[in-house]
């Protein structure tokens, strides 16, 4: 048997699964096993997380068909509401037009 933790997070919150299955196990196995464990909890969390959503082994996208190893942890990542490099820039442009109307 090996073991891994399942997580995912919201903004509002953490959720994380110990899931112990065969050698041989596959992520989409873990993440079968996670989503029958918070069906349990009574957490009814979408179909599309468990189905479709990336996932990652440590910060490192992976297939849901690759091997994990005893120990690691399995990330269902959750999409970005906006793209973080746009994000700057705009807040950069802000800060540029504050300070040009501060100099006047």
């Amino acid at each position: 048997m090996k073991r891994c933790l399942v997580v995912y997070a919201t903004r509002a919150r953490q959720y994380q699964w110990s899931v112990a299955l065969g050698e041989d196990a596959t992520i989409a196995e873990a993440l079968g096993a996670a989503r029958l464990a918070a069906e349990r909890d009574a957490l009814h969390l979408e179909a599309a997380l468990w189905e479709e959503a990336p996932v990652g082994v440590f910060g490192q996208a992976r297939g849901r068909e690759a091997r994990y190893q005893d120990g690691d942890r399995i990330e269902l990542y959750r999409p970005l509401r906006c793209d973080p490099r746009a994000r700057r820039r705009e807040r950069v442009q802000r800060e540029r037009r504050a300070g040009a109307r501060s100099r006047q």
